[in-house]
């Protein structure tokens, strides 16, 4: 069986379709054109605007003219990743979409169910002819995995409208009303390179195996980061001896925790026994510590050719203190919402630049505003201790809870009443565009729901397929009993 012809065919005829057209964040310029020949073979009014939002219109249904407004709000970008050994170019290849069981996988990359299956609700409730409900305005945010760039560039006439249903969560049963603000820091080294020494035995290391996850939801699980691994082995391996670094590449993205990293490094050739020693203490302490959470986790060391160059080792020194310094994970729980995390932060990635240039690059988060300067500064000093040169983001806030908030109280009752059981209401540890339009337009009523997806962020994303039939049910019912103006 395939995809499209899975129940509700609707929802998932128009998944599939969105599997198949590329849209890496920041090159969207394909999806953004579907979307604009949708509205024009459905006759619906549109707009797009320089950033590539875009938004479709549709009115209410007769007799329900007297509804509030609602925005269905998805964004058009995936996050894309892919494991070391598949061939995949996510600027021209469609998704290869497959099912297991209850669950929807892609072979070997990232689905993009976040957000495509939100997308795809949107798309299906614009095309039907026959549902109940006022007047509907789909919203499509760009550049949402990147940091929100599409969402904080959107004209506020976009969000004009008294009711917004975020598609963009990913366990169903639960409705979130509430996000983390966030912000990116960058430390960058500048380096000499310098003549290899002689005598020396060189080598790759590499870490893999492990899951990776997002940089948010995922960031409590204890799952293990590529890039403080590697640099664990080759802290350890410069302390007892004179280390000469080559290349070092690790992670990909600020909301992605780290699943592989590598180096190539050089050590004199008396002590290749002792790294390969350390390299089999090292990866029984980390099956022992990440048996839990990435049982598969892999160090390993392969011998190389001598480089013609090599980083010069003041700037190895740095480099290796501060990536063993940088905080990452948990820092602090919520005391407002039970088992939230509060702040937090992501050793995302470490990559060789053009200009002779080592930048790392961290994600801070958290849901109160001074906790999240504070992370951001704790990061900053140990960049600045270090002599590194510190880059910061804009940053984007968050969306404060509201529990009273009406739309959040409807939607609690049909859910009861459709399944029997109350909906879990939380605020999570990621960034939701939710805390951008709650910014431009503060009247707005929101809440976020959405079927189950796994694994978001990492190829091993999946989403499960009975829960997208529930949400597509009570997604309609829910429009049916939107409170009038």
């Amino acid at each position: 069986m395939n995809v499209k012809d899975l129940e509700p065919r609707l929802i998932w005829g128009y998944f599939d379709e969105i599997t198949r057209v590329p849209r890496p964040s920041k090159k969207e310029e394909k999806i953004v054109q579907y979307l604009v020949d949708f509205a024009k073979k459905h006759q619906l009014d549109f707009k797009q605007d320089d950033a590539m939002n875009v938004v479709i219109y549709k009115p209410a249904s007769p007799g329900k003219e007297n509804l509030k407004s609602v925005i269905l709000q998805s964004h058009i970008d995936m996050v894309c990743e892919k494991n070391a050994d598949t061939e995949f170019n996510f600027d021209t290849d469609p998704i290869q979409t497959y099912i297991d069981g209850d669950w929807v996988k892609a072979k070997g990359t990232t689905l993009g169910a976040d957000d495509g299956i939100g997308m795809a609700a949107a798309l299906a409730i614009l095309a039907s002819p026959d549902l109940e409900h006022g007047e509907i305005i789909a919203l499509f945010t760009s550049d949402e995995e990147t940091g929100l760039t599409g969402a904080n560039a959107l004209d506020p006439s976009f969000l004009d409208a008294d009711i917004l249903l975020n598609l963009d969560s990913e366990d169903w049963g639960e409705f979130c009303i509430g996000c983390a603000g966030g912000k990116n820091i960058q430390g960058i080294f500048e380096y000499s390179l310098e003549v290899p020494p002689s005598n020396y035995f060189w080598f790759d290391v590499r870490v893999s195996g492990l899951n990776g996850g997002h940089s948010g939801s995922d960031i409590h699980v204890g799952l293990g980061n590529a890039n403080k691994i590697l640099n664990r082995y080759l802290w350890t391996l410069m302390s007892e001896t004179s280390l000469y670094l080559v290349e070092i590449d690790g992670g990909n993205l600020h909301n992605a925790i780290a699943r592989e990293a590598s180096a190539k490094v050089g050590v004199p050739y008396g002590l290749k026994e002792r790294a390969a020693v350390l390299a089999n203490i090292m990866q029984a302490d980390l099956s022992l510590e990440l048996g839990y959470t990435d049982k598969n986790v892999k160090l390993e060391i392969q011998s190389s050719d001598s480089p013609s160059q090599c980083i010069d080792q003041n700037t190895t020194s740095r480099l290796l203190n501060t990536i063993y310094a940088l905080p990452h994970g948990v820092i602090g729980w919520s005391h407002e919402m039970e088992n939230t995390v509060e702040t937090s932060t992501n050793l995302a990635a470490v990559k060789m630049r053009d200009g002779n240039k080592i930048v790392v690059l961290t994600s801070q988060r958290s849901s109160t505003s001074s906790l999240k300067t504070d992370i951001c500064n704790m990061v900053n000093s140990v960049f600045r201790l270090a002599g590194a040169n510190v880059v910061a983001s804009e940053g984007y806030p968050g969306w404060k809870p509201n529990a009273d908030s009406p739309i959040l109280k409807v939607s609690e009752t049909i859910y009861e009443e459709m399944f029997g059981k109350k909906p879990r209401i939380y605020s999570i540890h990621a960034g939701l565009e939710c805390g951008l339009f709650s910014e431009k337009n503060p009247r707005l009523d929101m809440i976020s729901c959405g079927p189950t997806i796994l694994g978001a962020h990492s190829p091993d994303e999946r989403m499960e397929i009975s829960t997208v039939a529930k949400w597509w049910s009570f997604m309609l019912e829910l429009l049916k009993q939107i409170p009038v103006k």
